[in-house]
């Protein structure tokens, strides 16, 4: 396994680093699908209530995994098609009240070339409109597969981050999803396909954590805007 730590930076550095080298005025749209777990029930409270949901426990959080891969998408001139990358942290208590989350490590697939992180890197700070305590990148290889009801998603050999989902059947048996629930800062999506973690764990930038039976869900999303200043 290969995991290569490349910058351990504040929100605000990283932004205007990389907002900074970006062209002036480029253009960016890109369409990608999500195999998201977390830590709260199903289905996630933070989408209805700025993560008051939360405040029930001794250590209120949302410890995510996010396998994320760019079915379609540019950046200027950089096509950002088949691009994957890989979120893990945590949301913590604040993030809907004060857009301040805890931390997290962003892993870029080897096969994602720098062009595309470079240009990939202020659209996932953009679409989810946080300021981290803590942002790591990262370097892993990321697998994703899906048999049936059943979705693996891997980084690394497993064991710094690992989903195993089951869709939830619904009454027909075909599947529930919800639409007409904002993504955070996304465009548009095209609804929350609902599944239930088996195995959902991280051991990640000296954080661990580890849940069954919680939510998860797939999730494809459009998001666009500018690197104009």
């Amino acid at each position: 396994m290969k995991i290569i730590s490349i910058s351990v930076l504040s929100l605000a550095s990283i932004a205007s680093a990389l907002l900074a080298g970006a062209r002036p005025g480029s253009a960016w749209k890109m369409k990608a699908d999500y195999v998201e777990a977390c830590s709260c029930h199903l289905f996630c409270p933070c989408y209805f209530a700025d993560s008051k949901g939360h405040k029930h426990a001794e250590h209120p959080s949302c410890e995510f995994n996010m396998a994320v891969k760019v079915r379609e998408g540019h950046s200027g001139s950089i096509d950002l098609t088949n691009a994957k990358y890989w979120l893990t942290g945590d949301l913590g208590e604040k993030w809907g009240t004060e857009k301040k989350a805890k931390w997290v490590t962003v892993t870029f697939d080897p096969k994602t070339t720098q062009a595309q992180r470079d240009a990939l890197a202020p659209i996932i700070l953009k679409t989810y409109g946080l300021e981290w305590d803590q942002l790591k990148v990262q370097e892993a290889p990321i697998e994703i597969s899906q048999s049936g009801d059943i979705v693996e998603a891997k980084l690394g050999d497993g064991t710094p981050a690992y989903m195993k989902l089951r869709r939830e059947p619904g009454a027909d048996g075909t599947g529930v999803v919800i639409k007409n629930v904002k993504y955070f800062d996304a465009k548009e999506n095209e609804g929350f396909q609902l599944y239930k973690s088996i195995d959902h764990h991280a051991d990640l930038s000296g954080h661990q954590f580890s849940y069954s039976d919680r939510n998860a869900f797939l999730i494809t999303i459009v998001s666009e805007g500018s690197n104009a200043q």
